[in-house]
C-alpha cells in the first residue's frame, strides 16, 4: 500500500501536489484540518504496516509524530518525510528518507521544490505565500520573472488554500483537504486554477472575503508595543479565518507579535500566534510551553488554552519579545 500523509493547509497540499504531478502514484490519502497534525500514530494503529508499504509524510512535525514514525519504521515500511516544523531527533535508518529544514524562511513546499529541482516552481511560490513567507515568495516571484500582477495572483491562491484548512472539524471547512488536493491535481500550472471559473479558487475567494470582513471588525482585547491579542467567537467563520487573520495582522505590523484566540465549545481557546516578522523566532517554543501547543519559529498555536492561562500566555510572549 501507498499512503500520502499531509497537513491540510496550503503547504501540505501543495507539497503533495508537486510530488504527485512529478511522480504520479495511487495512494490512500491521510489528512485533516490544519491543526490535525498527529496523523501517523492513528494510521499505524488502524492499519498494521509491513515492509511492502510506502509512506510519504509532508508538513507535519516529526516530533509530534515520533511514536507513529518509529512504529512504521520498525515494521519495515519505507518512509519519505519532508517538513519544516520541530523534528526532535531524526531516526537514523535506511528506510527513512528525511528532508527536514527548520529555517524560519522555508516551508515544506519549498523543500519539495528543491527536491524536484523546480519542476513545479510556480506552485511552490503559491505555497510560500500561503505559509505567509511573503518576502521569500516575493523574491522568488521576481527571480522567476513574474509580473507584480502574477505574484499577487499566486499570493491570493496560496492564501485561499491555506484559509480552507482552518477549523476545529472538517465540517467547518469549505472543502475536505483531500478533496481540495484532488481538485487541484488537474492543474499543473496554478494560473490555470485561477483562470477556470469553476475551480475551487473562486468559491474560496468569495467565502474568504465574507469571513475576513467580520474578523477585521474585531478590536484587540490586549495591546502593547510588543503584542496584540484578538478574541473571536465560537463559530465556524471564526475558526476558518483565525490563521489567515493572524497572518494579515503580522503583515500589517511587522515589529509586533500577534495572537488570535478563537473560543472553543468547552470555554477554552484555540490560539494562533505569529512572531514579529522582523524577529521570526520563538513562536513554536512559546506555544510548546502549554499542554496542547506547538509549531514553528514564525508561527505556532495552542489547541486548548484554558481562559485562566491567558495572563500566563500573555506574559510569556511579552517576556520573550519585549
Amino acid at each position: 500500500m501507498n499512503y500520502d500523509i499531509f497537513n491540510g493547509d496550503a503547504d501540505g497540499i501543495i507539497a503533495l501536489l508537486q510530488l504527485r504531478l512529478a511522480q504520479p502514484l495511487t495512494a490512500t490519502l491521510v489528512t485533516g484540518v490544519k491543526r490535525d497534525i498527529e496523523l501517523l500514530e492513528p494510521l499505524t494503529k488502524k492499519s498494521p504496516l509491513t515492509a511492502q508499504d510506502n509512506l510519504t509524510v509532508l508538513d507535519i512535525s516529526m516530533e509530534k509524530n515520533r511514536v507513529g514514525l518509529l512504529s512504521a519504521l520498525e515494521s519495515g515500511a519505507k518512509v519519505f518525510y519532508s517538513d519544516h516544523h520541530r523534528s526532535g531527533e531524526i531516526p537514523q535508518t535506511v528506510n527513512l528518507d528525511a528532508h527536514i529544514d527548520l529555517d524560519a524562511n522555508t516551508c515544506t513546499s519549498l523543500i519539495i521544490d528543491d527536491y524536484l529541482q523546480g519542476e513545479f516552481h510556480l506552485w511552490a511560490i503559491a505555497a510560500a505565500y500561503g505559509d505567509n513567507l511573503i518576502a521569500k515568495a516575493d523574491g522568488l516571484s521576481t527571480e522567476a520573472g513574474l509580473s507584480l500582477s502574477q505574484a499577487k495572483q499566486l499570493n491570493e491562491l496560496g492564501t485561499l488554500i491555506n484559509y480552507n484548512g482552518y477549523g476545529a472539524h472538517i465540517d467547518d471547512l469549505h472543502f475536505h483537504p483531500a478533496e481540495l488536493y484532488k481538485a487541484l491535481l488537474k492543474y499543473p500550472d496554478p494560473f490555470d486554477v485561477i483562470a477556470d471559473l469553476s475551480s475551487p479558487f473562486h468559491q474560496l475567494k468569495k467565502a474568504y472575503r465574507h469571513d475576513m470582513d467580520r474578523a477585521l471588525a474585531v478590536k484587540p482585547f490586549y495591546q502593547s508595543e510588543t503584542l496584540s491579542l484578538f478574541e473571536l467567537e465560537d463559530a465556524p467563520w471564526s475558526r476558518r479565518v483565525s490563521g489567515v487573520f493572524g497572518n494579515q495582522l503580522a503583515n500589517q505590523d511587522t515589529d509586533s507579535a500577534h495572537g488570535v484566540f478563537t473560543e472553543n465549545s468547552d470555554g477554552s481557546f484555540t490560539v494562533s500566534l505569529r512572531a514579529p516578522l522582523s524577529n521570526k523566532q520563538g513562536a513554536g517554543d512559546i506555544c510548546s510551553q502549554f499542554a496542547t501547543g506547538g509549531g514553528r519559529a514564525a508561527a505556532a498555536g495552542i489547541n486548548q488554552l484554558p481562559r485562566v492561562d491567558i495572563p500566563r500566555f500573555t506574559q510569556t510572549v511579552e517576556s520573550y519579545y519585549g
